[in-house]
């Protein structure tokens, strides 16, 4: 009967070890990005797609900061065809930002291919990158952004909740300080 006791204890250790300095810089960033007219652009594969939908939604909606995701069938699958899976995101960076744009790339494992493209990709189009991984502490996606957070945990679930909750947390940041709620 500790499963879920030690489960939740897990999960909280998890998100409480947040960056809170890094939090405030990413508070910046997209306030920022919001001020230039520039859009947010939330990418991820699997679960991390699933919520960087949901964060894009909500940024939008909630703290009226423009987000987009990249989430659409069709775009996915013309661009990993035409270019192979591993080269579809930076794809659409290409075809879909802007040089005021931020971009935040979610990986779990912070080793898949088509994120670590996309922000090579960002990078050599200068602009902001923002990361979200887990895992190992070295993942080669923890290198590559401006701002990087990670969640020391290797079950994705974890790492996964760490993520919408800390990538929430800077929604309803931005929404509180606009009066917007939270």
């Amino acid at each position: 009967m500790t499963f879920f006791p030690d489960y939740f204890t897990r999960v909280a250790a998890c998100i409480s070890n947040a960056d809170l300095a890094g939090l405030s810089r990413a508070t910046q960033l997209l306030r920022q990005t919001h001020k230039r007219g520039g859009k947010v652009i939330l990418v991820g594969n699997g679960g991390s797609a699933a919520m960087a939908s949901h964060v894009a939604v909500d940024l939008t909606k909630v703290a009226a900061v423009r987000a987009i995701n990249f989430n659409e069938a069709d775009l996915l699958t013309c661009l990993a065809n035409d270019y192979g899976y591993e080269h579809w995101v930076e794809q659409a960076l290409g075809l879909y930002s802007d040089p005021i744009d931020l971009i935040v790339l979610i990986s779990s494992s912070g080793k898949s291919p088509n994120i670590l493209n996309a922000a090579l990709k960002a990078k050599q189009m200068n602009l902001p990158v923002i990361t979200f991984s887990g895992f190992d502490a070295g993942n080669p996606l923890r290198k590559l952004g401006d701002l990087n957070f990670w969640a020391d945990s290797h079950a994705y679930n974890i790492v996964e909740m760490t993520h919408h909750v800390w990538l929430l947390a800077l929604v309803d940041k931005l929404a509180a300080e606009s009066g917007r709620g939270a």
